[in-house]
């Protein structure tokens, strides 16, 4: 009997994903049954994600849980009992977030392209997913984010959401995915899309600032441009979109990585606001998204922390809204340990008192996926003999953390061209678009008699300057002086003022009061009493500077530069573009009395959100 090729054709699409493609030539079938399914591109994700999970022991499937740090150097060095050899060979993990700062692209390629080797020398050779926090900014934090470094540096989140340019936010992913994808690095630990509606949180530096539908806009670009306009896929960098249900509300300002910052609190009763990005990001295509450390307080919702709270990731974020992706904890909610010399117990606020064992059981049932910065899959095979946790719950995980490995083609070449890493990451064109968008993101907040620009001051023009290197000004050919009477100009480049707290990882945190002490504002007001200032505010977060916007000269309101974008917008070089992303209180009284869930709560703000000068034409 003749069958028509086109009934052929249809039945063979049908039935790709069952292995069963119909072909006619039949050394091809030879050669395709030759590799196992997972291993063999031509069948479909589900069947080979189906494949490779029925050949998995328990230890296997309990290291794909867990996604842990990961420091370049030898993989052989044992000496913690936490090296990348144990990680690999004996706990069978496969997720690590690249925690060392990069200094030379094509070393970093060449270091996880020798962890990818290792991890193919395992019996399954299941490849490595490396992730990153964000790298491609000015925060140096091991907590949150890494110094740029080698990268093309561009500013905060906060300074992209200034210009409001939802193209100019796809560019920097698109730049962004391509450096990363030149080193190894398949995933992104961020868009953070948490509203800043309490301005003393120390994490408003990663944010968008206080508008959600800004912060949706922007991060739908975001998302598409690090992932692709489609689904994941070989040339994609994955982003996981944080921090569930939205982290800004946090009870005083206080941070959740600490003990005295665990309540998040919604005195507004403006719980769905906060859920506004998140909207955005799932029908942007985001494939993963992580909780914070928090517990609500005053709310329906249990007071647990959102990754143990079974309300908040089963029946609002997978029910509710839908999503069937991954969920990954932030970082050390099982174990106490030491991050640089400061102990940290475990995040787990609301549920202190349980075991490990009955943390990672507490997690698992609530609905999430994967451990962070943890490497403990002893518990999870525990769980499973004793029956606390059913093998086949312990597979959705599994299988959702592989099919994310294959979509990204990692099975089909884990591998980069390291040579070709230092000409792609840092490029003059890359680097330049980073500076232009640093330029561009200035606010300028008051330019009393349109002292801005200075445009070509005369060669004689001196200038007392703070907070900056001389050599910037040396370089331009201007003098500096030591003191205001011999100025002409002062020059000012201060932080958004925070409270100094202890301890090596909690002092990384700018946290506290947003205005300057009593002392300072009498130092600094003698140097606008004296000569001309112009005063650069690097805001992290909403700095409390009335007395400055009345004193000084002019005003600049920075997100991430550097000193050479300063002078640029300073002399006329570049025009500052940005438009505040937040609120500018007027007092620490106006703060503490705004709920910490409304956004522009703050009473009488010295500026408005949107507010920005423009330079005038010549």
């Amino acid at each position: 009997m003749r069958v028509d090729s086109t009934v052929l054709a249809l039945v063979a699409l049908a039935t790709d994903c069952l292995g069963l493609a119909i072909k006619s030539n039949e050394p091809e079938l030879l050669r395709r049954d030759a590799l196992p399914i997972y291993k063999n591109a031509s069948y479909c994700v589900d069947e080979r994600v189906r494949d490779l999970l029925s050949r998995m022991t328990l230890e296997e499937k309990a290291g794909q849980l867990f996604h842990k740090q990961l420091s370049e150097g030898p993989l052989d060095d044992d000496s913690s009992g936490n090296s990348t050899e144990t990680m690999i060979g004996k706990k069978h993990m496969t997720h690590f977030n690249l925690a060392s700062d990069i200094t030379n692209a094509t070393q970093t390629a060449e270091f996880i392209n020798l962890v990818q080797k290792r991890a193919l020398q395992t019996r399954l050779g299941i490849p490595i997913t490396i992730s990153t926090d964000p790298r491609h900014s000015f925060t140096e934090n091991v907590g949150t984010g890494f110094q740029a470094g080698v990268f093309s540096q561009w500013p905060e989140s906060l300074g992209l959401a200034a210009l409001r340019d939802p193209q100019l936010v796809r560019e920097f992913a698109e730049v962004a995915r391509e450096e990363y994808l030149a080193v190894g690095i398949r995933a992104a630990l961020h868009p953070q899309v948490d509203l800043s509606t309490e301005p003393r949180w120390a994490r408003i530096s990663g944010t968008w600032g206080e508008n959600s539908t800004l912060t949706s806009e922007l991060i739908v670009e975001y998302i598409k441009g690090f992932q692709g306009e489609g689904k994941l896929g070989p040339k994609s960098v994955k982003t996981v979109t944080k921090h569930f249900p939205g982290g800004g509300p946090m009870e005083n300002g206080e941070d959740s990585h600490f003990f005295y910052g665990k309540n998040q609190t919604y005195p507004g009763n403006n719980i769905d606001e906060h859920l506004v990005p998140f909207k955005a990001a799932l029908a942007a295509g985001a494939t993963e998204i992580m909780p914070y450390y928090s517990r609500p307080i005053g709310t329906n919702w249990e007071a647990v922390g959102f990754s143990f709270n079974k309300e908040i990731v089963t029946d609002l974020l997978r029910g509710e809204l839908g999503f069937d992706g991954i969920v990954l904890t932030d970082w050390g909610l099982i174990t106490d340990t030491y991050i640089g010399n400061q102990y940290m117990p475990a995040r787990a606020w609301g549920v202190e008192y349980l075991s490990e064992l009955q943390r990672a059981a507490r997690i698992l049932d609530a609905g999430c996926d994967q451990f962070g910065g943890e490497e403990r899959p002893e518990l999870i095979v525990q769980l499973v003999r004793e029956g606390t946790i059913s093998e086949d719950r312990i597979d959705v995980s599994v299988a959702r953390l592989l099919k994310e490995k294959f979509l990204l083609g990692l099975f089909d070449n884990p591998f980069v061209n390291a040579s070709a890493a230092n000409n792609i990451v840092g490029n003059e064109h890359y680097v330049n678009l980073g500076r232009d968008a640093q330029r561009r993101s200035y606010t300028l907040l008051t330019n009393n008699q349109t002292i801005l620009p200075l445009a070509k001051p005369a060669e004689s023009t001196k200038f007392y300057i703070e907070g900056f290197d001389p050599a910037f000004m040396s370089a331009r050919n201007y003098t500096v002086v030591n003191t205001t009477e011999e100025a002409d100009f002062a020059l000012l480049r201060y932080n958004a003022p925070y409270e100094p707290r202890n301890g090596t990882f909690e002092a990384n945190f700018h946290a506290g009061s947003l205005a300057f002490n009593a002392t300072e504002k009498a130092r600094q007001a003698k140097i606008y009493s004296s000569v001309p200032t112009i005063v650069d505010i690097i805001m992290d977060r909403p700095a409390v500077i009335p007395e400055i916007v009345e004193q000084a000269q002019a005003v600049l309101a920075s997100y991430g530069s550097d000193s050479e974008a300063f002078l640029d917008v300073v002399f006329g070089v570049s025009k500052p573009e940005g438009k505040l992303p937040f609120d500018l209180p007027r007092s620490m009284d106006a703060v503490e009395a705004q709920a910490e869930d409304l956004p522009f709560d703050t009473e009488n703000p010295v500026f408005r959100y949107g507010h920005g000068l423009e330079y005038e034409d010549n």
